[in-house]
Parts: structure tokens; sequence; C-alpha cells
């Protein structure tokens, strides 16, 4: 079912459900705490919290057939302004979620404000999650439409996946696909300086840095195979067999592939890139079948919303996040037995999860697992509300 001229249902389901993870995983009550599904891999290896992103960037590609079908599949002024001024837009959006409140919100009273706001203009993150998405829908976008037949795409995917391999050997050191050896966070700490990236797996190295865009593209350009077969099935029963066959041998190749090259998000591999397509593909087909095929497409109605307002949905979850948890704090002051005056500052989002989740279902997994429902189901809400309204916001 079609949704609209360049629109397809199961597509909009599938992102609304890819968001609504992106949100939850990225939203628990307690990072110490987290549900044990909600965690990525430490490295190497694939959780179901590992899929989420692929998935959006595999939907990127084949909302990008729909959508450029007009285009006749090809690459003109019009094309390429569209990709080009997009990409600008999400990209920008990205730095600036990265960047907000947009001024310190923790001070060195050693400091003037001028030199702390010099300090934090030096630590704002430059690559992220929009970042990624945006590098990737434009170059993948470039590709697809600069190639626009199938077996020429599928050669530009596995060029792509074969220069990030070979950047990848031939410049890293010892491991090339460890945490300490590969090339990857080099390249980055080159380009922007180690303190404008993330720093979370104890040495300076951006998940979602340059080198990636190049195996991400790839997952776009799946996408884009996948939604030129959907595009082309006049039976949706058939694209459905179609999708089935084609993911389960995606998976197989991931798996195979994970023998020499690891499964691994971060470094975002070729057998990641397999791996989480399989994934990707099957996930699609399950929702064209219900959808398309059986008629159930109510039973997916808060994806659907969702799927129709995707970017601003996690924009905003971001933007929440950051307000709860560094702009509103309050301070209590207790004084002890000894008369010792002690002060405690707590921001708005740990006084909600200890006060309401972990005073209901305990400190623990379960605790924070509630937490960050609560925090899928404002979102999901506000998409639904935006629904209603028959309100479309888009970058």
């Amino acid at each position: 079912m079609k949704t609209a001229a360049n629109r397809y249902t199961a597509l909009d389901v599938l992102r609304g459900m890819t968001v609504a993870g992106m949100i939850l995983v990225n939203n628990p009550g307690t990072w110490s705490k987290i549900f044990p599904p909600l965690k990525h891999a430490a490295w190497s290896g694939c959780t179901p919290t590992d899929l989420v992103f692929p998935f959006f960037l595999f939907i990127v590609g084949a909302a990008l057939s729909f959508a450029f079908a007009k285009y006749n599949d090809g690459l003109n002024s019009a094309s390429v302004k569209k990709l080009v001024k997009r990409a600008a837009l999400i990209f920008i959006t990205g730095l600036a979620l990265n960047a907000y409140p947009f001024y310190p919100t923790t001070l060195n009273h050693e400091l003037t404000f001028g030199e702390n706001y010099m300090v934090y203009l030096n630590s704002i993150r430059i690559f992220g999650v929009l970042q990624r998405i945006a590098l990737c829908y434009l170059v993948g976008g470039f590709i697809a439409l600069w190639l626009k037949k199938q077996n020429r795409i599928i050669v530009g995917m596995v060029v792509l996946m074969a220069i990030h391999w070979l950047i990848l050997v031939l410049f890293g050191t010892g491991d090339p696909f460890s945490i300490e050896g590969n090339i990857s966070g080099p390249i980055d700490a080159a380009l922007v300086g180690d303190k404008h990236i993330y720093h979370g797996f104890g040495v300076p190295f951006d998940p979602e840095g340059l080198l990636g865009v190049l195996s991400g593209s790839a997952t776009v350009l799946f996408g884009f195979l996948i939604g030129g077969i959907i595009r082309r099935s006049e039976q949706k029963i058939d694209a459905v067999g179609k999708l089935y066959t084609i993911g389960l041998i995606s998976l197989a190749i991931g798996v195979i592939l994970n023998i020499f090259i690891p499964i691994n998000k971060p470094l975002w591999t070729p057998a990641y890139v397999f791996y989480a397509g399989g994934w990707s593909i099957l996930m699609l087909a399950l929702f064209i079948y219900f959808i398309d095929v059986k008629g159930k497409e109510k039973i997916f109605f808060p994806f659907k919303a969702m799927g129709l307002n995707p970017l601003f949905a996690f924009v905003m979850a971001g933007i929440f996040a950051k307000t709860l948890g560094r702009m509103i704090k309050w301070t209590t002051i207790v004084v002890t037995d000894d008369w010792t005056i002690k002060e405690t500052t707590v921001s708005a989002s740990t006084w909600f999860y200890k006060n309401v989740c972990a005073a209901l279902l305990g400190n623990n997994e379960w605790g924070s697992l509630m937490y960050a429902l609560i925090y899928v189901t404002i979102f999901t809400s506000m998409a639904i509300w935006l629904y209603r309204k028959k309100i479309i916001i888009k970058l």
C-alpha cells in the first residue's frame, strides 16, 4: 500500500520502528545498568542494538529508489541539487544537535566565561548519526543515480566495500580491525582533531567517522537495489519471496566473511554490511507480507506515524535528553550530624529515573528499561499527533 505517490507504507513502518529503536537504545535510565539486549557489542560482534543504525541507512537507500523514480533513476541538475541540499541540511542539523545547548553547562570556575566557552567549542563532536546519514545519503545516492543499472550498482557497492577494506588493511597496524590498530580513528583525529571525536572506546575513535562513509554508502546502495526490486514487482507476494531469498543469502555471506573480516559496527566492515543488510531485508519482507499481502496495516499504525517524521522525532528526542540531563538541574543542601554541609546536584532526568522508574522496579536493568520505554512512548505520541494533524516535517 502506498501512502502517497512516492511513499511506501512498509518502508514507513520499518523506518518508524527503526527510529523508535534508536531513541530506545540512546536513552536508558542509567548507562551503568542498561537492559542487556539494548547494549552494543563491546567491539566486534552484533547485538540487536547494533542492527538499528544500518536498518536506517538501508531504508534511506530503499526510499531513495522510490523518491527519485521521477528522475528516471538518473543524475540531472534536479536530482543532484536535491541530494546536495538534503545532505547539507541533515549534516548541519546533526552538528547543531551535538553543539546543543550552544553554551557550556559545566564551568571551570578558575576560568573566565569566555575561556570556558572556548573549551566548550573545542570539544564539540563533529561526527554523529545524522552526519553519517547525510554523507552516506549523498555518496550512495550519487552513485546509484549515476550508475543507474542494477548490475552496475552491485559493482559500485562491492567497490566501495573493497576500498574500505583495503584502506583498513594497508594502513592499519597489528590487527587492522582492532580498536588499537585500525586506521579509521587516526584519520578522523588528523582531520578534525582528537577533541572533536568520540572517546567512548577509551581512545580517540569515532564510530560515525569519515572512513565508514564508504561502507555505509554500500548499505544505502543495498537498500536502493531492494527498493528497485519492490518497485518492479507487480505482485507483492513475489517481492516477499525474492526479498527473503536475498536476505538469507546476504546473512550467509556476512557469516562467511566474518571468518576473515569481523562483523564490526564501529568500523562498518563488509561482513557487517551483508549481515545487517540481510536482517534489514528480512524485516522489510515481513512488513510487506503483513501490510501488502495480508492487509494488516492498522496494527502498525504507531510505527507508521513515527516513520513519517523520523528525523524530526530523533532530533527532538536528542534535544529533550540534553535539556533534562544537562540544563534542568537543582542542588540539594544537607547538613549532616557533624554539621558538615553537603551539596548534591541532580538533573531532571536522573531525578525522574530514581524517583519513578527505580522506585517502582529497582535501580537495575528493568528500571532502566522502563525509563527508555517511557521516553519512546513520549515521542511516539508526538509522532501520532503530527500524523493526525497531517504534518510532515522534512529536512
